[in-house]
């Protein structure tokens, strides 16, 4: 007899796909959208030049471009995700690009409402910064999410004040515990996006933050490892100091997220563990594998360990 976990169901960690499929019924496909959105530390407001990790081009479908309307994009994701996923009949309108709150209210809800009209999407999972949202468009994502299933993903990227000023986030991590905080207490669900292995953040570090994000009223995590990207302001210090980057070999990634996971909060959903980037935008060489062979790697970990999501978390 196959073991449950809290989580209700036997994979050993609290699977994004299987909370689809307890929540829906079945599997739920994500639409990007470049709705053509800028961020303050792009525009001048809170600086320029944008964080030193972006670059958006390295991980856009090809048909997401913020010169079509939403519903074209839509349109054109739909029919590019039913060749691969042909059981696939409801979408979330995925607004990812840049800092996708970062406008009026009353242009964000002609967008989100624009995506919501479109016969098979059932909701919207928005994409932003803990400093580009307030009350105000919080108090309506909360009463859209009374109608349609609403998601807000902060990119929190790091809990550590010393690195978002060394990758020009422009806000503090406080930012996102009260980003995070108001957003929940409206029934919002909540996600957050973290990179593992920035610069000057040791192993101790990045484990400590697995103790800090489990007390945070998240829903869902995202990880990627840090990639560098070219086109990107981390490319050219990466060229310049290359010894300041941690280059992990996937064996030590896959160990050091499982170490992370034990640490981690059991009611926590995991999106996903690792990120890929078009193999040419890649400054480093890559571990040479789809996410779905990285995934199947850390569950055989999981497994051999005989460990799982929040076996050693301190409640």
């Amino acid at each position: 007899m196959e073991h449950k976990y809290i989580w209700g169901h036997s994979r050993r960690f609290n699977s994004y796909s299987e909370y689809f499929k307890k929540t829906f019924g079945n599997r739920i496909q994500k639409l990007t959208i470049d709705a053509g959105f800028t961020c303050p530390n792009r525009d001048g407001s809170k600086g320029t030049g944008g964080c030193t990790f972006c670059n958006n081009d390295a991980f856009n479908p090809s048909y997401c471009s913020s010169v079509k309307s939403v519903s074209q994009q839509l349109e054109e994701g739909i029919s590019f995700h039913k060749v691969r996923y042909r059981r696939v009949k409801n979408y979330l309108a995925y607004f990812q690009a840049f800092s996708n709150t970062y406008a009026p209210l009353e242009e964000l809800k002609a967008l989100y409402e624009e995506a919501l009209a479109f016969p098979e999407v059932i909701g919207l999972v928005i994409g932003t910064r803990p400093d580009c949202v307030d009350d105000e468009i919080l108090d309506y994502l909360h009463e859209l999410n009374k109608k349609a299933y609403v998601v807000i993903e902060y990119g929190i990227e790091s809990c550590y004040n010393k690195t978002l000023s060394r990758i020009n986030r422009g806000h503090t991590f406080e930012d996102s515990v009260k980003a995070i905080t108001e957003t929940s207490k409206r029934g919002i669900r909540t996600v957050g996006h973290m990179i593992i292995g920035l610069p000057g953040e040791s192993r101790e570090e990045i484990l400590e933050e697995a103790n800090i994000l489990s007390d945070l009223p998240l829903d869902n995590l995202k990880f990627h490892q840090l990639q560098i990207v070219k086109g990107t302001s981390l490319s050219v210090d990466y060229q310049l100091n290359p010894y300041n980057y941690k280059q992990y070999s996937l064996n030590e990634y896959l160990e050091l997220m499982l170490e992370f996971m034990e640490q981690l909060n059991p009611s926590i959903v995991i999106e996903r563990i690792a990120g890929e980037t078009v193999p040419e935008f890649n400054m480093r060489p890559s571990w040479g594998l789809r996410y779905d062979q990285i995934l199947q790697q850390f569950e055989a970990l999981l497994e051999k360990k005989d460990t799982w999501q929040g076996k050693k978390w301190k409640a």
